[in-house]
């Protein structure tokens, strides 16, 4: 989903460090030519503002697993944190994560509380744009680098009772969701679809998806809406797979991007090829294979990409 909240606590950082030598390359005659490793090359076209202290921060909700959340160690973990720390191994940066409620991630972007927000943000236009729902200019534009496809699937009770597989036939029924998300829009129009077939739908919002899953699970509400990562994740692990199960096909495959502010161009070109590094290296593909997201893979970073 695009997602949850929290309330703000600071995070443990989490450390990346990684070297690479000079390659010496000796030619024809003796002549000795350096040639600079790429790494290099790229780690010199990291920002000063990172390269002062050595560090980039992060400005994530770590509290929508398996995406973000904490681990046994109360650090972060899943596939943000996992992808970020080889970002920072490959610009030899160490990580820091600011604990941030989603609704907060992109106004404290703008604030400089952190140099980017990293947390299943999707890149839609509206975000780019910095408007509002209602087309209204909100001053908190953003550029995105995108690095992981995600649809959004709907969220039930295991047995599916109320026969419940696309988003008309949530029509009449009552449809839990974390407020501000790519979920929350996607609701928001189902309401006046519904509305036109004389069925309204009711909409429920939360601060967090741990709280609209919840919603589903009492059975206040007969679905709900997540990510599919997220949603995959909670009807495989929650209570041992007999609380949930995810029906329907993904809707709206949006990507998941780094968000920055507008003027940080360099850092957002620095970040985007060292998603390229990764994806090139093949550790991008392990990391999504751990947390069984492979299918959603994004094939190179792209600035700016979403719908």
């Amino acid at each position: 989903m695009h997602h949850r909240a929290l309330s703000p606590r600071r995070a443990p950082a989490a450390l990346a460090l990684a070297t690479t030598g000079t390659l010496l390359l000796t030619g024809c005659g003796g002549d000795k030519t350096v040639a600079e490793d790429p790494l290099q090359q790229l780690r010199a076209k990291v920002p000063s503002a990172q390269q002062s202290g050595k560090v980039l921060r992060i400005g994530m909700d770590v509290n929508y697993p398996p995406v973000e959340f904490r681990g046994t160690d109360g650090k972060p973990d899943g596939l943000d944190p996992d992808i970020a720390a080889a970002l920072g191994r490959i610009l030899d940066l160490r990580i820091e994560y600011v604990d941030t409620p989603f609704d907060k991630l992109i106004p404290n972007l703008h604030h400089k509380q952190y140099d980017v927000a990293m947390s299943a943000l999707s890149d839609i236009r509206q975000r780019r744009d910095g408007v509002d729902e209602a087309g209204k200019a909100t001053g908190l534009a953003v550029d995105f680098v995108d690095y992981f496809i995600a649809g959004t699937s709907i969220v039930v009770p295991k047995g599916n009772p109320k026969g419940i597989h696309s988003l008309d036939d949530l029509c009449g029924r009552t449809v839990a969701v974390q407020s501000g998300t790519t979920q929350d829009e996607i609701v928001a129009r189902q309401v006046t679809a519904c509305t036109r077939a004389n069925k309204p739908l009711t909409v429920h919002k939360f601060d967090s998806d741990a709280k609209a899953l919840a919603e589903v699970a009492g059975g206040a509400a007969q679905a709900g809406l997540n990510d599919f990562p997220v949603a995959a994740y909670a009807a495989k692990n929650t209570d041992g797979g007999s609380r949930f199960e995810v029906t329907g096909a993904q809707s709206r495959s949006n990507p998941y991007g780094i968000a920055l502010r507008k003027e940080d161009t360099e850092l957002r070109d620095v970040l985007a090829k060292a998603i390229d590094q990764l994806i090139r290296s093949g550790e991008y593909d392990k990391i999504l294979t751990k947390w069984n997201v492979a299918a959603s893979a994004a094939q190179n970073a792209v600035v700016n990409g979403g719908i």
